[in-house]
């Protein structure tokens, strides 16, 4: 009698459960890409409204907004290296502290490699109206390139709040990015927010892993029952039918 596979079976088993595991987990992140995009397409259709009113309601991502930024058309800034629909540039961040709310870092718009020119930074307290999308920085990965002085390679407000504002200056976790220029006579910047589009693979991904978890299962199967099924009995051999004649 053959000896059922044990280490085999828990092997088996071991791996099936971590295929299916990953299965749900993509059917998990569908619906929630899937409401993600629910949101930022709702919240494309409502018009701008004040910033501060917009706060107030809670569930602010992709909301467009109207906010005034003292002096934002010469402020400081820092430069974010980006890439815009297969060109190189940077994109110019700068702070804007908002009456009786949280201060934001502002995403002025992009700024081609081949423009040597920057707008003027001077101290001017004018307030400047521009039109914004909100979205939620990311967190910056562990293997992002540390900034080089006012250069940046990476989203990461806590780092760029210190540098426009020095030491201990909290901002926003949101990030205003301009849709409405900052400088309008200069033709140079251009504004523009992240486009809310996202790539939803994830229910390909889902079948792929319970796809892999049957295949599994029925090998496991398969293999088993070649296992356990005792080997054909042996057919006699002609020397012993003719002992069996003779005698």
């Amino acid at each position: 009698m053959r000896r059922f596979p044990w280490v085999l079976t828990i092997a088996s088993a071991l791996l099936f459960a971590g295929l299916v595991f990953l299965g749900v987990w993509q059917v998990q992140r569908l619906q929630w890409k899937q409401g993600l995009i629910a949101r930022a397409e709702a919240a494309a259709t409502r018009p701008p409204a004040p910033v501060a009113e917009v706060l107030r309601e809670g569930d602010v991502e992709f909301r467009r907004v109207v906010v005034d930024c003292p002096g934002l058309a010469a402020a400081p800034y820092i430069e974010l290296q980006s890439i815009q629909q297969g060109e190189a540039g940077v994109r110019l961040i700068s702070a804007c502290p908002t009456r009786g709310g949280p201060t934001f870092l502002v995403d002025r718009g992009f700024v081609a490699d081949g423009v040597s020119a920057r707008p003027p930074v001077r101290a001017e307290a004018a307030p400047v109206r521009i039109e914004a999308v909100i979205r939620r920085a990311p967190e910056p990965g562990l293997m992002a390139l540390p900034p080089e002085g006012r250069r940046f390679f990476v989203r990461d407000n806590p780092a760029m709040a210190k540098a426009l504002l020095g030491e201990g200056s909290p901002v926003s976790p949101l990030t205003l990015f301009a849709v409405s220029s900052s400088n309008p006579e200069w033709l140079a910047l251009r504004p523009s927010a992240p486009p809310a589009a996202f790539n939803n693979n994830h229910l390909g991904y889902a079948i792929t892993w319970f796809g892999l978890a049957l295949a599994l299962a029925a090998f496991y199967i398969a293999l088993l029952r070649r296992k356990l099924t005792p080997p054909p009995a042996a057919a006699p051999r002609a020397d012993d039918d003719r002992e069996e004649r003779a005698s």
